[in-house]
């Protein structure tokens, strides 16, 4: 917590010095912190910790319920209810309450007897007037919300509450009205005997005083309900609702609003106001009077909340004469410019509220159908100019009954065909009012509105109750959007019920272009939404089968239907043939895909009344696809190979497919993804080159493409314009600032555009008027007013030619951008196929052709990707890429002749991985020749499978690992090594490389038999003369490469030491410059060869390989000064660890002595010591000094005292013979090598014996017990340093355990899990 306030309640210690009685002082020392904590975290603000301490603190004093914790929580509790804190007093009164609520033998008076007592308000200081009298406040709350307030049988504690509250009530300055809430609140909730004995204390009788706030009226309304005789024999007979007390009732209300405008909710005293109408009859004068004629004049937005609000909250009270009265009237138009107008962002908006209330009232009466429609109905007709309020797509429909759902979708059809203008409750905006704009009064302009959103309504009712609406009333709703999108009634008939009813008015082109766009749509719900069950009709066929057949019966009734653009012969034909083919399809016979192929004969053939010309055309190719695909199908063997030369009605039905994707059509994008999923087996090259022609962006840009794309959203986008042309007057005021910024920009465009030219002609202009004059012309006299004109008409002339110039460019520029942007939508709906074709035909041969048209898509979407459009198609080609075709697990294996290109490929690609500017580029074709490598290691080519399998057959091959060519299927070894080798070099030779480390250990890792091919490449680049940074880069390559399981099973024994001693000897001629660094490329490198070393020196242990390590021990032993001596540099303290690891290996151990040089006054200190100086300690005054060591020497003391580093006890453990482990202070070398301890101990035969094994020349494995004779050879100084084959014994281990060391200094730690954790640390990379 933070500071404490002056009125919280007092510490344990002031508790104890300011109370009068010994024994609670007595107790309160006894109070534990856990205890005195508790309140603590009662105040905090977060609600859990509020709770999770409340609910402690009752367990702690239920376990105590006679203890003094009891006397101090509850006056602990009653201090804080007056803090100053005001987020803290709820909280205390919250805790109090439940207290109270837990431990019901805790009297009620003489809890507020102490509150009252410790507020008093006529003994308080004036500074503390406000805490006191919240302080009460919160008091009778918590009474209150105990719950034993108005259930306890003695009434005493209720009537000081009472008359407490009264009290505070004249304290509004501080309190404002919440002493009256309080005191409803309380009354709401007793009894009617003990009410109506306490009604005259609390009421007023003047009937002023009663309609003077909302809580005196809220008392009377109580009372009217509970009361009444009571209150008739107080009061006499009150009519509420007369013409003198409507003001009276509107101000109480306008008042209840503004109390309320935080919370957004409906006052108590507004609801129980409309139930007393209704009660007494008298609803109308309530709602005419007090709401329509009262709060809406007042213009004053909380108060037509509140209309809104009790609008809300009355409908389901109402009945179906007072609903249709309540919306018809002023409210529920007001409620519509309210909506129209709230568009910002920062505005409230009442809608989601309101369609709660009418979801909440239409779940409420779902067997009153009736009730159900009229709200309903009465929401749709509330308009603006034609346009209804409610959106389309309304969540409240799900909770209609179907006889309500069917008596809407019955009202919505007849109000599309006979709109009834004079039933809507219409209404204009002040900004349409004035603007007084004659066209937006029109009436077929409001006809057109309605009629279009009717038609989106019904497409959205099936869209949203798919699943709970029957099958004849989605039926209805499909066939009238097809009648109304494609067809016109000559004469009614009874065999069409869709004819029976005529339009009162024609229906123009644009809504019938939106009632088709609706029907689009609706079919496409229809056929994808849908569940599996619910996706057929009655008779087993699919929803579009059945429209399509609902077609065929008008086109066949031509005396009573006709359609809008009446069907050719050859159309009519080619009509009748899709029939006849959908029948064939339907045959038993019929192959699976047959499906897909019947779903785009449908689809194709209900747009033949959309675009006559173009689906003929595509009918007649489908159909005949359709008959070669499935008539060839059935003659052809599934084990025969894929000839080349394929028949080219792939070829067609791809064009079909492509000129489907090209319409803006979700539904055809997904039957074309069908259709191309069950005939790319078919594929062809040529097939696959049409739609690799629309993903190339070279020729999609500079080339007319061959399949048009087209968007129909235009002319949607120029009505929804008109549609919301009131609704941008809404916003002019508030985007003014808008526009103002935006004339800024439209000026430097302007500036921008003016050229050259333009500025010649304006000079010869001004020229010839005699405008432009020079030095020499000062003295002549000013131009006349002919000559004034005349340039004035000459320079306006100009300036509108330039102008219309400047408007031609921008057009001609957002055309481009236009056709730009649909050129890529078009290719990310074209993605789909190939995102088939990789996935359901991964093994054919084709797909090798998208690798390198796919990474130009990413190489141009990474270069441009700065729209929205260029970033889908992006992301959309690199999931395809990489996770549908790289990471596949299928992949082709019949290469044919293709071997040799592939091999160009693959070096093509590796080449043009290190071209690029970029990592992120690279690594797509990086992988790229990765998937290529696989496919040629596991692909078999023509004549090559016959050898392999003969070798198979005869055991001439047993080997499970084959060497050379032959080692991987098609895969040329040879070659693939010098393209990466060269790629390798290239890497660690380019000062700015694209190619990154994980590229080639993915390499290494897939595929290492070349990784042992370029090993020594590596190996050679790690020293020499190139840049450290690359030399940094080749240690860690090498460091990743030699932990891989993949690369040790390629190298033989021998081999895999040559291998060690290589990499051993590079490292050891980088190191002898350890120390030397003084850029960050060359201290990196250090750190990369110290982590190789120590990488190598695991290898050597796990292989237990025997190489010399003399020459490195002394390069290493060589470099210490210089470590010292730059230890102070930024890293060097994990330069410094990865050093002494690798001397640990070799046996020397890390001196102990450098961190006791701090007991040592100098002026210098250690560098070691410095660097954790940096971490925390504890003061000086803090720390545990000890003045004998455990042998009896002193140890320092004075002023050279150093600080503990907690390791005191481990130092001095050690300094006796034979300590702790058996093992002396300072661990060292082999005799001869230097340390750094500058004063060691003299060596126990036991440590000499210690150190010769861990240094000492073994090339057998030597057993565990071993003669005298081999000990005392054993004894001498070893010549050269190895690491042995054969391990230590268990005891020898024991004995050369490091010393208790650990990087954090305010930590003992032991234990060989411990010790091994920070070797795997210091080893990682």
């Amino acid at each position: 917590m933070g500071s404490r306030e002056p009125a919280e309640p007092l510490s344990p210690g002031d508790a104890t010095q300011n109370s009068a009685r010994p024994a609670d002082r007595h107790g309160l020392l006894k109070h534990s912190r856990e205890f005195l904590d508790f309140f603590w975290d009662i105040a905090k603000p977060e609600q859990e910790t509020r709770l999770a301490a409340t609910e402690k603190l009752l367990e702690y004093l239920r376990a105590r319920p006679k203890g003094s914790e009891m006397k101090y929580a509850l006056k602990r509790l009653i201090t804080g209810l007056g803090v100053g804190r005001e987020t803290a007093r709820p909280c205390y009164s919250l805790a109090l309450a439940q207290l109270l609520q837990s431990f019901e033998d805790l009297p009620l008076c003489s809890i507020l007897q102490q509150i009252q007592e410790k507020y008093d308000l006529h003994q308080v200081k004036k500074s503390m007037v406000r805490p006191a009298l919240f302080g009460n406040l919160f008091g009778v709350l918590a009474l209150f919300q105990s719950g034993r307030l108005v259930k306890d049988q003695d009434q005493e504690a209720l009537r000081k509450s009472v008359k407490l509250l009264q009290a505070l009530a004249h304290h509004q300055n501080h309190l404002q009205e919440q002493p009256r809430k309080a005191l409803v609140d309380i009354l709401s909730e007793v009894s009617e005997a003990t009410l109506q004995e306490m009604l005259p204390e609390v009421l007023s009788t003047d009937l002023d005083a009663m309609l003077s706030c909302p809580e005196q009226l809220g008392l009377f309304l109580l009372a009217q309900q509970k009361v009444p005789s009571r209150l008739k024999k107080l009061v006499g007979s009150v009519n509420l609702f007369s013409d003198e007390n409507v003001p009276r009732l509107v101000n109480v209300l306008k008042m209840a609003a503004s109390s309320v405008k935080k919370e957004r909710k409906l006052p108590t005293v507004a609801l129980e106001l409309l139930r007393l109408a209704l009660k007494e009859d008298k609803f109308l004068q309530f709602w005419k009077g007090v709401v329509e004629q009262g709060l809406l004049k007042l213009q004053f937005w909380p108060a037509s909340y509140l209309c809104f609000r009790l609008l809300g909250a009355a409908l389901p009270l109402l009945t179906k004469e007072q609903l249709q009265l309540v919306m018809r009237g002023d409210v529920i138009r007001h409620y519509g410019e309210h909506t129209c107008t709230a568009k910002l962002p920062n505005q409230f908006k009442f809608a989601p509220e309101m369609e709660e209330y009418v979801g909440t009232f239409l779940e409420g009466c779902r067997d009153d159908p009736e009730r159900q429609l009229a709200v309903l109905v009465a929401f749709s007709t509330t308009t603006n100019h034609g346009l209804p309020v409610v959106p389309t797509f309304w969540r409240v429909v799900r909770f209609l009954s179907p006889r309500a759902l069917q008596g809407y979708v019955a009202w919505l059809q007849d109000m599309f065909l006979q709109p009834d203008l004079d039933s809507l409750i219409d209404f204009s905006t002040n900004n349409q009012k004035k603007a007084q704009d004659a066209s937006l009064h029109v009436p077929e302009r409001a006809v057109f509105r309605l009629r279009k959103w009717i038609i989106l309504r019904l497409v959205s009712l099936v869209d949203s109750l798919h699943l709970e609406m029957e099958e004849a009333l989605t039926e209805q709703v499909a066939r009238f959007c097809l009648f109304h999108s494609f067809f016109v009634t000559k004469k009614p008939t009874s065999q069409i019920p869709e004819t029976r009813q005529q339009l009162s008015l024609p229906l123009e082109s644009q809504a019938r272009e939106a009632v088709s766009s609706a029907f689009f749509s609706l079919l496409q719900t229809l056929s994808t939404q849908f569940k599996p069950a619910s996706e057929q009709t009655r008779g087993g066929q699919p929803w579009t089968y059945r429209l399509v057949h609902f077609a065929d019966l008008l086109l066949n009734h031509s005396h009573s239907v006709t359609p809008v653009t009446p069907l050719t012969a050859q159309q009519r034909q080619a009509w009748d043939r899709m029939l006849q083919t959908l029948k064939e399809l339907e045959a038993p016979s019929s192959e699976p895909r047959a499906a897909a192929f019947q779903h785009l004969l449908l689809l194709v053939g209900i747009h033949l009344f959309k675009s006559p010309t173009e689906s003929c055309d595509l009918l007649g190719d489908i159909q005949t696809c359709i008959r070669k695909s499935l008539g060839e199908r059935r003659h052809r063997s599934r084990t025969k190979a894929i000839d080349p030369q394929e028949p080219p009605w792939v070829e067609v039905l791809v064009e079909i497919l492509l000129a489907l994707l090209a319409q803006p059509s979700h539904l055809m994008r997904q039957v074309a993804r069908s259709v191309f999923g069950h005939v790319c087996s078919h594929l062809t090259p040529r097939a696959l080159q049409l739609i690799l022609d629309v993903l190339n962006p070279e020729t999609s840009e500079d080339e007319d493409d061959h399949v048009v794309v087209t968007d129909e959203s235009d002319e949607r986008w120029l009505k929804a314009s008109e549609d919301k042309s009131e609704d941008s007057e809404e916003n002019r005021g508030s985007e003014s600032e808008d526009e103002s910024d935006g004339g800024e920009s439209e000026e430097e465009e302007r500036d921008g555009d003016v050229d050259q030219g333009f500025r010649e002609q304006l000079m010869s202009v001004l020229q010839a008027g005699k405008a432009l004059g020079g030095e020499e012309s000062e003295d002549e006299e000013e131009l006349g007013d002919e000559a004034m004109m005349a340039l004035d008409q000459s320079l306006a002339s100009l300036f509108a030619e330039q102008k219309l110039r400047i408007q031609a460019r921008r057009d001609e520029k957002s055309k481009l951008q236009k056709e730009k942007a649909l050129r890529r939508d078009f290719q990310i709906r074209v993605l789909d196929l190939v995102e088939v074709l990789v996935t359901k035909q991964p093994e054919n041969v084709l797909v090798l052709e998208l690798l390198e048209p796919l990474l130009r898509i990413i190489r141009r979407s990474l270069r441009s990707s700065s729209s929205k459009q260029e970033q889908d198609l992006l992301h959309k080609t690199a999931r395809i890429f990489t996770h549908h075709l790289c990471r596949g697990r299928r992949y082709c294996h019949d290469l044919g002749d293709r071997v040799e290109a592939l091999h160009g490929q693959v070096a093509r690609l590796v080449e043009q991985a290190g071209r690029q500017p970029d990592s992120s580029t690279a690594l797509y074709h990086f992988n790229a020749s990765l998937y290529l490598l696989r496919v040629l290691k596991g692909g078999t080519a023509e004549g090559h499978l016959h050898e392999t399998q003969e070798e198979l057959e005869a055991g001439t091959n047993p080997s499970p690992v084959p060497e050379g060519p032959q080692a991987a299927g098609c895969l040329d070894l040879n070659l693939a090594m010098r393209v990466y080798s060269s790629a390798l070099s290239s890497f660690l030779t380019k000062r700015h490389s694209p190619l990154t480390v994980p590229m080639f250990l993915s390499l290494f890792s897939r595929h290492p038999v070349l990784c042992k091919s370029l090993l020594p490449v590596l190996v050679q680049h790690i020293t020499g003369p190139g840049r450290p940074r690359q030399q940094a880069q080749a240690c860690l390559l090498l460091q990743k490469t030699l932990s891989m399981r993949e690369v040790r099973s390629c190298f033989q024994d021998p081999e895999w030491k040559q291998l060690i001693g290589q990499v051993l000897t590079k490292v050891t001629e980088n190191l002898r410059t350890l120390g030397e660094a003084q850029t960050k490329a060359e201290h990196q490198q250090a750190l990369s060869s110290l982590e190789l070393l120590n990488t190598v020196f695991r290898t050597c242990k796990h292989e237990k390989l025997t190489l010399d390590l003399t020459v490195l021990l002394g390069v290493l032993q060589g470099q210490q000064q210089g470590l010292r001596q730059g230890a102070h540099c930024t890293g060097s303290s994990r330069l410094l660890d990865l050093y002494w690891q690798a001397m640990k290996t070799l046996g020397v151990q890390r001196p102990k002595l450098e961190k006791d040089a701090k007991e040592i006054p100098s002026a210098t200190q250690s560098p070691i010591s410095r660097k954790r100086k940096k971490k925390g300690f504890l003061p000086e005054t803090k720390k545990r000094k000890k003045h004998t060591s455990q042998d009896g020497t002193p140890a320092a003391t004075g002023g050279s005292q150093p600080p503990s580093t907690g390791r005191k006890r481990n130092r001095t453990k050690a300094k006796g013979p034979a300590r702790a482990n058996g093992m002396p202070s300072t661990k060292g070398p082999a005799p001869g090598t230097p340390t750094l301890s500058p004063s060691p101990p003299a060596k126990s035969p036991k440590l000499q014996k210690k150190n010769q094994k861990l240094s000492q020349v073994n090339g057998a494995p030597g057993s565990p017990t071993k003669p005298a004779g081999q000990k005392k050879h054993h004894e001498a100084p070893p010549k050269k340093g190895v690491l042995d084959k054969s391990p230590p014994s268990t005891l020898a281990r024991k004995k050369a355990r490091p010393p208790l060391v650990s990087r954090s200094p305010s930590l003992l730690q032991s234990g060989t899990k411990k010790k091994k954790t920070q070797l795997r640390k210091a080893g990682k990379p």
